[in-house]
């Protein structure tokens, strides 16, 4: 049912493999073996798509609210023992995993020596339930409603550039001026090319024209060190440059938006032991963030 399951939501034979950390052959034999079992075909198989069969389609609905179940069970079991154990599939964004997750991982794992991780870096957002996950970390200013969240730390946006690159072009003195430079942007901000600013005279927004876009933080913090332009970037990725002087913020009296670093999850009736043991750990790390030192 697991094996079904992961093929349906997946879509495919191959993805679903890679989410269940099987072998393609060996995802198609249980799926095969299941459909002998019920003696009824399950899913239709051509060279391009899967598709369910009227019967599959019942079977995948009561198979999700079964397995559901399953895990309710086992959280409530291991809720009353204290031990974590099993799977636990995260979703993270990638800047963020890379810098300040990743060296965690093997004191949470030390810490939980029957906790398996699986991991994802993404920057899009995913459907937690469809997509199998138990935790996500989501950077943003309010968390998704229809899901369960704790906050864990808060980073702000930064407006900065290189003492060079400043030396050369003059530093802005009012947000509107931020327009006449080189601005390297960061394709996936919410408010794409208008950027807010809070400031002593109250709100003020600036349409910049960038001179390059990136879906990548680290690709404009690198081009900014580099004396190529103004950055609008957190707090957690140029906090360090900051501390060292390879990058000084402009316009401090002007603050941009204060973005929430949020755990979250689908439900929280019967949190499993793992994903609250995880969170507690995560809550712990983050205390004092390294980026506000």
């Amino acid at each position: 049912m697991r094996m079904f399951t992961a093929v349906v939501d997946a879509g495919s034979f191959v993805k679903a493999s890679d989410a269940v950390g099987m072998s393609k052959a060996a995802v198609s034999r249980h799926v095969a073996d299941l459909e002998a079992r019920l003696g009824i075909r399950l899913l239709h198989r051509t060279t391009r798509r899967l598709s369910l069969t009227d019967e599959g389609r019942i079977f995948h609905a009561r198979s999700k609210a079964l397995l559901a179940e399953v895990e309710e069970a086992e959280a409530e079991v291991t809720a009353r023992t204290g031990q974590a154990a099993g799977l636990l599939k995260i979703n993270i964004p990638v800047t963020f995993g890379l810098l300040h997750l990743a060296p965690l991982w093997s004191q949470f794992m030390a810490r939980n020596p029957r906790v398996t991780l699986d991991i994802t870096l993404a920057d899009r957002i995913v459907d937690l339930v469809d997509e199998g996950y138990d935790l996500a970390v989501r950077i943003a200013s309010l968390p998704g409603s229809s899901l369960i969240s704790r906050k864990l730390t808060s980073t702000r946006m930064i407006l900065c550039a290189s003492p060079a690159y400043l030396r050369e072009h003059g530093t802005p003195s009012h947000p509107a001026q931020i327009a006449e430079h080189a601005v390297l942007a960061y394709s996936l901000f919410a408010s794409g090319d208008h950027w807010d600013f809070e400031g002593p005279e109250g709100p003020v927004s600036v349409t910049v024209e960038p001179r390059m876009r990136s879906n990548s933080g680290d690709t404009c913090r690198t081009a900014a060190l580099q004396h190529q332009g103004i950055v609008l970037q957190p707090s957690f990725l140029v906090g360090t440059d900051l501390r060292s002087g390879a990058l000084v913020e402009i316009l401090p009296q002007y603050r941009n938006i204060e973005l929430g670093v949020y755990a979250v999850y689908p439900s929280r009736h019967h949190v499993a032991t793992k994903v609250r043991l995880l969170i507690d750990f995560l809550v712990q790390v983050f205390r004092t963030p390294d980026w506000c030192q």
